[in-house]
């Protein structure tokens, strides 16, 4: 197989998107959606801009029983168990109407801490992990919303190594209970949890998870922390002291607590991302409004040019970043019903489907997050000195988008994280990267080719190849100087990290030119090609440049003379996309937005 003719398939593999194409046919983008999961957005949609909004300042200041009355309130809506099986009380909704509800939930501020805490790594340890009397006992509560749930894994010791928390858990004398001892921090819900899925050493060496009870002798909580942002979210330290933990509720295998804790992240990463992308559109919408209404110099600062491009960046990076969201959603849906057809349970298929898309997951994660920052942080450009006021919502959203890029694993981890796992699938036979990265090496040393590609989207669909090679060029490069023994991968992190920048870029084109290739062929789109077809060709321009410096970067660090004069005569062949007018092209996507008074893609 060459690098040029790559394969396609309809269901990729986890991280196979670097060796393989898609067409535009095999993906889901949000402008697909039914009916009935558009009533579900707007149920969700109503529930936060009536309920939660409103309320914005009172759950601030976590005033007394707001967030869990809330919570409750959601809960009647359905919405804590849309994606947990009926036979628990859930409504068992497919996977890219409960993306679609993580998304609406976006706005919401500190709650959507409180209800993605609850949801996500404190219930589905359970629905992955338990015994089916376990799942019997608690999900229901937690579904209805009776039960809070909280999950405690970070130490003062142990933040990103998960694996060296000292909690320590001691099977009793007659073999009825475990004896807790330890001490955790940083526990989203902690204040009013119910139920605590809480980590610890059996024996001092075996990472153990557990399902522990909040009225149990011996827990005790430490004070609310005073954080920079989502500082209506409880956050607290929990204490366990010679807590007697029944030996029912061991959750999973002894020893085998980092497939909990880790399985429960892939799918926490990926919710996070998609909760950032609602965020994300609240924020821009916010820009666009006060640029609309602030006047200076006797006109709407929105007219100003400089205005124009931060509010038409937003959009274009929300817009690429949604278009990823969507096409791993599908993926993760797809993959579930491969498994639950083959005879797993729901749970188990949910959980290999995530585990599936690891890789894929980490770069939602880190793309959601740092995608959301650069938003908030626009928008108080815009807004000036009042964008530093907290009597607007700019200031707030700054403050509460920051801790994103920090849990569910800092940004650092999930990127060393996401090319550890494509080393990985490669070395097991998963993924074949060696024959497609030979291809590439075996290009550069040919003269390059003079035919040009034909059709609407030829030269966007090969500038994405293109990213491709440079990917398995540079990764390949340090693959083979470490099997020669010359690099150690594993002590380069700057490396690794130039790595996973060009693979999340690569992602990232190649979903938005899917999405603008699928809208092509649809009649009831929002707005004409043109408009589509602009915010392409702007992202694939800037993300060209990123991609020549993340590649010359990488390879500067640990290759030398006429190697690295070859490596990079490669970088500069498939740097190749054509200039672009961005500056007439973010007017254009601006005028729309400004029009509309608000995100409108």
């Amino acid at each position: 197989m060459s690098a040029d003719t790559l394969v396609k398939n309809a269901v990729l593999k986890g991280g196979e998107f670097i060796i393989k194409d898609t067409t535009p046919e095999d993906i889901f983008i949000p402008e697909e959606f039914t009916e009935e999961q558009l009533m579900i957005r707007d149920t969700v949609r109503e529930f936060v801009y009536n309920e939660i909004l409103p309320n914005a300042k009172r759950i601030e200041k976590q005033e007394e029983g707001m967030t869990v009355r809330l919570l409750e309130q959601a809960a009647e809506l359905g919405l804590l168990g849309a994606h947990m099986p009926e036979a628990y009380g859930g409504m068992e909704l497919d996977t890219n109407a409960n993306t679609l509800i993580n998304e609406t939930f976006g706005p919401s501020g500190s709650f959507t801490v409180s209800i993605a805490a609850h949801t996500g790594i404190g219930m589905l340890p359970i629905l992955y992990f338990g015994t089916e009397a376990q799942k019997e006992k608690y999900l229901p509560r937690l579904i209805s919303g009776e039960l809070k749930a909280a999950y405690c894994l970070t130490e003062p010791g142990s933040g990103s190594d998960a694996l060296a928390a000292k909690s320590r858990a001691d099977l009793s004398a007659d073999g009825t209970h475990y004896v807790l001892n330890g001490q955790k921090m940083w526990i989203s819900n902690g204040g009013f949890a119910d139920i605590f899925i809480v980590f610890a050493q059996v024996d001092g060496d075996k990472f153990t998870g557990f399902i522990v009870e909040r009225n149990s002798a011996g827990l005790t909580l430490g004070a609310e922390e005073d954080k920079m942002g989502i500082k209506g979210s409880s956050t607290r330290q929990v204490f366990f002291e010679n807590v007697q933990v029944p030996a029912d509720n061991v959750l999973g295998d002894i020893g085998k607590g980092h497939l909990i804790a880790f399985n429960a992240l892939n799918i926490g990463r990926f919710k996070l991302g998609a909760i950032c992308v609602g965020g994300c559109k609240a924020s821009n919408t916010t820009a666009i409004q006060y640029a609309n209404e602030r006047v200076q110099f006797k006109q709407p600062i929105a007219n100003f040019g400089a205005i124009k491009h931060k509010l038409a960046e937003q959009a274009i990076r929300i817009f690429a970043a949604e278009s990823a969201t969507y096409r791993v959603s599908d993926l993760l849906g797809d993959q579930k019903d491969t498994f639950q057809e083959a005879g797993d349970s729901f749970g188990q298929a949910n959980l290999k489907a995530a585990e599936e898309y690891a890789i894929e997951c980490a770069i939602l994660k880190i793309v959601g997050s740092e995608v959301l920052d650069f938003v908030v942080d626009e928008t108080v450009q815009i807004h000036g000195g009042m964008g530093y006021s907290e009597e607007g919502t700019a200031a707030r959203a700054y403050r509460d988008s920051r801790i994103n890029r920090i849990y569910e694993g800092t940004n650092e981890i999930n990127r060393m994280l996401l090319v550890d796992q494509l080393f990985r699938r490669a070395m097991k036979g998963a993924l074949d990267i060696v024959g497609p990265a030979w291809d590439v090496q075996k290009e550069l040393a040919s003269m390059p080719s003079m035919t040009q590609a034909e059709g609407a989207y030829a030269a966007e669909q090969q500038a994405v190849k293109d990213f491709k090679k440079i990917v398995l060029m540079t990764a390949g490069a340090g693959a083979k100087m470490q099997m020669d023994g010359k690099l150690n991968l594993k002590e380069e992190q700057e490396i690794l990290m130039n790595v996973a920048d060009m693979i999340i870029d690569t992602f990232l084109a190649e979903s938005l030119l899917l999405r603008v290739e699928k809208l092509a062929g649809m009649n009831n789109k929002k707005h004409p090609q043109e408009l589509y077809d602009i915010i392409l060709r702007t992202f694939l321009h800037d993300s060209t440049a990123r991609m020549n410096k993340y590649a010359t970067d990488a390879l500067a660090s640990f290759v030398e003379g006429d190697l690295l004069r070859t490596f990079l005569m490669g970088v500069k062949r498939f740097t190749k996309y054509p200039p672009v007018n961005v500056k007439a092209n973010r007017r254009a996507i601006a005028d729309v937005l400004i029009a509309a008074n608000e995100y409108c893609f």
